[in-house]
């Protein structure tokens, strides 16, 4: 039933916002029987926690009811609007009401990530004596965004993406109260599948745009074109270049290539694309899958990224988009070695922490006659004078570091002949005298 708190501006979504645990849908993995989460509720015995899901998923609702099941004081603060005095005057009405009333706080912090590193910490000695019970929403990994003290001091529960199916239950059911009070609107059970659709698991979503069809359609039954005026905006992805989704994302299309799967592959980078990333983000990620994945396997791999690349920045969208379509396809199906991407990082891991190891003398360039003099170039040996145009036995490390071998060809692609050209080489080596 819709809250019946009389609010002309009130939005629908917040209307029809579950007031009971059995009204939430989904989460069966939080909420369900014997789940830790219903278990702590239906208990009564509450802990500190960080809620973290994408937008529209319940995040707030939960707190809410959470708060209202206890019979505690709710207190909501939104980490955008708010600073930490707004903390210290939540902290003395929590105290107030310990002191009057012997009530406990649930202390709501939406968009908790947004805080800096001083807000975060100043809920903590507050979360430790039991002043308030500490519950935050973030739409970002916590991992990342939240401090380790706070994040110490809190349970943090996963709220997935609502399923179309729950989705389409919340409009139904948004329909049904606003009927009871206008006796409107009528809309076809397909017509709400398509918002459904569109909502991508999103209930406060899917209300919004209800809540608009409702207003475009007057007293009528919502017709399939007030739906598209509605929705024409708003084909919203779970898509943020600065988000856990995007980056999510990115890595499904790069492991799908890695994977040689092209049909997967395209259609992470659909969802990039239609998401509204960067097309020259993607193409310089290709760029880097190349390199790292497919290597000398197949050397071509390089080319058509970066021509790929080269066509986007020329075409732009939509001719563009093929091209890095095409080059996303062919590095799926290429042959795989990251050998040339292990080999790099074990250099690094020798030349990082070794110093300034001198350049042998013999490897020196000697353009003067002081240069000269001091032996600079003395005993190089010139590889093209020697027999199959190979210094046999020469070493090109420092001398600390002889003998050292970061590149392992794979028994792949090009990497099969390139494994067979060193594995003569070094046979020349072992049989050249000591140098």
């Amino acid at each position: 039933m819709i809250d019946e708190t009389p609010s002309a501006c009130r939005p629908l979504a917040d209307r029809v916002r579950p007031t009971r645990l059995e009204a939430v849908l989904g989460h069966d993995h939080l909420l369900g029987p014997g789940r830790p989460l219903r278990a702590a509720i239906e208990s009564g015995h509450l802990h500190s926690m960080v809620f973290w899901g994408p937008p529209g998923s319940g995040k707030t609702t939960l707190a809410r009811i959470i708060a209202s099941h206890s019979h505690a004081q709710f207190i909501a603060l939104s980490a955008v609007l708010s600073g930490v005095k707004d903390i210290r005057d939540a902290i003395d009405r929590a105290r107030l009401a310990r002191q009057t009333k012997g009530q406990d706080t649930v202390l709501f912090v939406d968009e908790v990530h947004r805080f800096n590193k001083a807000q975060q910490d100043a809920f903590l000695p507050h979360i430790e004596n039991g002043t308030v019970v500490f519950i935050g929403t973030t739409t970002e990994n916590p991992s990342f965004e939240l401090n380790n003290a706070l994040l110490s001091r809190v349970r943090v529960y996963v709220l997935k993406p609502l399923a179309k199916e729950d989705i389409r239950r919340v409009i139904d059911g948004a329909l049904q109260a606003v009927a009871e009070e206008t006796d409107r609107p009528r809309m076809a059970p397909d017509l709400r599948d398509q918002l459904a659709a569109v909502a991508d698991g999103d209930a406060r979503q899917a209300l919004n745009l209800l809540e608009l069809a409702i207003d475009l359609a007057g007293n009528d039954e919502i017709k399939e074109e007030h739906l598209r005026q509605a929705t024409s905006s708003s084909l919203l992805r779970r898509f943020d270049k600065r988000g856990e989704a995007f980056y999510d994302q990115i890595s499904a299309l790069h492991k799908a290539v890695r994977g040689s799967d092209p049909d997967a592959a395209l259609y992470w980078f659909a969802r990039l694309s239609d998401g509204g990333c960067d097309p020259l983000y993607i193409a310089r990620r290709v760029v880097r899958i190349a390199s790292e994945d497919i290597g000398n396997a197949d050397p071509r791999a390089l080319q058509v990224a970066l021509n790929a690349w080269e066509a986007q920045e020329r075409l732009g969208n939509p001719e563009g988009e093929l091209a890095i379509a095409q080059a996303i396809v062919f590095l799926a199906c290429a042959p795989k070695s990251n050998a040339v991407y292990k080999a790099w990082q074990a250099a690094l891991d020798d030349a990082r922490p070794g110093g300034s190891l001198e350049v042998p003398l013999r490897l020196r360039n000697a353009p003067t006659r002081l240069m000269k003099a001091l032996n600079y170039g003395k005993g190089y040996r010139y590889a093209h004078d020697e027999p199959q145009a190979y210094a046999a036995g020469e070493c090109y490390f420092p001398i600390e570091l002889k003998g050292r071998r970061y590149y392992y060809p794979v028994e792949r692609g090009l990497e099969l002949k390139i494994a067979e050209k060193l594995a003569r080489l070094r046979e020349l080596n072992e049989k050249a005298p000591p140098q």
